[in-house]
């Protein structure tokens, strides 16, 4: 959004240029107890200060958390924003993966939309203040400390950030402990912010020919059930292990995604503890070596794609992460409390879903979420496979149906799934559904037809698959009319269809497989 079209921001900003004196001289308000008085003298509320917008201050109080509106009481303590010490501020903790390149040009990008420049200060090991500057004067500040996703959690909890950055999905644990805090439902649609997609990859040394490996064969390497690669289908050599470090947030997605489902313990062989950049160096020099690693920084190790014993290969690229076709793929997340951030703080959630915050993404080296066409003839792939696989549960008619509706619309990268065993969407699809509404409501379907196709895993029989996946489409389209608010704007037509098991993309006996076919997929009319 324009500054020209963000009254309330820009009439916020403008109260802060005349306020930053304490900012600008490196401090910045930490919680501290205050108390917030009616001038009538009715009431008294105290709490431990969280944050204060230029218009409503909000206390961690024993009711829970308060808002109100500061012009229509009394503060008193040190913590109590003046003329002399607001400057609004957000303040993000968490990985240092997302806040080393890729959040600070966001911050950059924001700014420019804005109207504003830009001036970074690194402050102790591992903190960078951004500060937007109108005419050089501070009107607000993101403040970002870099460790990991754990702490970053930890200072969310402790009323010591406002945002966490993350490498992984927020676990159980943590939901509850946000809970506990009183910082609502943090794996709630609306708590969070997917920024970008990574993925995890498994990396070999350059010598080893395997030409690819299994989910369930990783498992077994990184559990210590499998040593040697021959027993895999390699050469008989010693397998060694790396992980990155049991804090870093790309290891613990590696180890709840993959060992958490096989529910295999890791094994005491493995390597852990070095960065990226040291195992990847590692690997290179070690002939047995494997590991798992980021998207970006496989070095000279040789990134090995995925398969299964049906013959379904995927390795991780644009289009896959996009679909989440690619088992591995890791999102990028931003989690926030449900109390009220700072007006630019939510401006700023916002403009992540334009499409100049993609092109950030993409020139930051990550992918990003923006839909990308994939004509009927770019997959061939998949329609040899649904050839290969039909039977007289999938007869050969049904697979012609299929071909004659979606011959009439083109792919898009976005799709959904659904968690484990639930008709609730998963983190990435709850993002790409955000996207898709956004989309919708600013006009660029207008006039077009989108079709919602539901797919489902062989387990069990045709019609049944072919209601699932019906059901599925459905769920898609409810959920969609709920974030746009009711109806559909005027000139968007979205249909659902399905067609049961038809295109499986995995094997049926693994979940990982059954997973990948169970989706919806969107189609745009041509």
């Amino acid at each position: 959004m324009k500054r020209s079209q963000s009254n309330q921001f820009g009439q916020i900003l403008k109260r802060a240029v005349l306020c930053a004196a304490l900012f600008i001289a490196g401090g910045v308000v930490q919680a501290q107890t205050i108390t917030l008085k009616s001038e009538g003298g009715g009431l008294s509320l105290s709490g431990r200060f969280i944050n204060f917008d230029g218009e409503i201050i909000q206390i961690d109080s024993d009711y829970g958390i308060l808002a109100m509106r500061l012009g229509q009481l009394i503060c008193e303590g040190e913590a109590c924003p003046t003329a002399d010490n607001f400057l609004p501020t957000l303040r993000l903790s968490g990985a240092s993966r997302m806040s080393d390149v890729l959040m600070p040009a966001l911050v950059e990008g924001f700014a420019r939309a804005q109207g504003f420049q830009t001036e970074s200060i690194d402050l102790d090991t591992g903190q960078l203040r951004q500060t937007l500057l109108q005419d050089g004067v501070p009107v607000a500040a993101f403040h970002f400390r870099a460790t990991n996703t754990d702490n970053g959690f930890a200072d969310l909890f402790a009323r010591e950030a406002d945002i966490v950055m993350a490498v992984r999905e927020v676990r159980p644990t943590e939901v509850t402990s946000g809970q506990d805090a009183g910082l609502g439902r943090l794996d709630e649609a609306r708590q969070s912010r997917i920024i970008a997609l990574d993925a995890l990859v498994p990396v070999i040394a350059p010598q080893n020919d395997l030409p690819v490996i299994s989910l369930s064969q990783l498992a077994s390497i990184f559990s210590g059930d499998v040593t040697n690669w021959s027993a895999i289908g390699g050469e008989k050599r010693a397998i060694k292990p790396f992980l990155g470090s049991p804090e870093d947030g790309m290891t613990q997605r590696f180890v709840d995604g993959v060992l958490g489902i096989s529910d295999t313990p890791m094994s005491a062989n493995v390597d852990q503890g070095l960065a990226a950049d040291e195992i990847a160096l590692a690997i290179a020099s070690t002939p047995g070596a494997v590991s798992i690693l980021p998207y970006r920084d496989i070095g000279n190790g040789r990134a090995i794609a995925l398969g299964d014993k049906c013959g379904f290969i995927s390795a991780p690229n644009v289009l896959t992460l996009k679909t989440e076709d690619y088992p591995l793929t890791a999102p990028l997340f931003l989690y926030f409390p449900k109390w009220r951030l700072p007006e630019f703080g939510r401006e700023f959630l916002a403009w992540l879903r334009s499409p100049e915050a993609q092109l950030i993404v993409r020139r930051a080296g990550f992918v990003d979420q923006g839909p990308v066409p994939i004509p009927l003839d770019a997959q061939g792939q998949r329609f040899a496979n649904a050839i290969a696989a039909a039977g007289s549960d999938m007869p050969l008619s049904e697979l012609q149906r299929m071909v004659r509706v979606l011959g009439q619309y083109v792919r898009l990268s976005t799709s959904f799934r659904f968690e484990v065993g639930s008709n609730r969407l998963d983190a990435q699809s709850r993002s790409n559904l955000f996207n898709l509404a956004q989309a919708i409501s600013d006009g660029r379907y207008q006039d077009r037809r989108l079709l919602l196709v539901g797919f489902s895993d062989g387990r069990g029989g045709a019609a049944a698959n072919r209601s699932l996946s019906a059901d599925r489409s459905e769920t898609v389209l409810r959920n969609l009319e709920q974030v746009i608010g009711g109806a559909l704007p005027d000139g968007v037509l979205v249909e659902t269809e399905a067609f049961g098991e038809a295109l499986p993309l995995g094997c049926d006996d693994t979940e990982w497989g059954r997973q990948m076919n169970r989706r919806v997929e969107l189609w745009v009319s041509q």
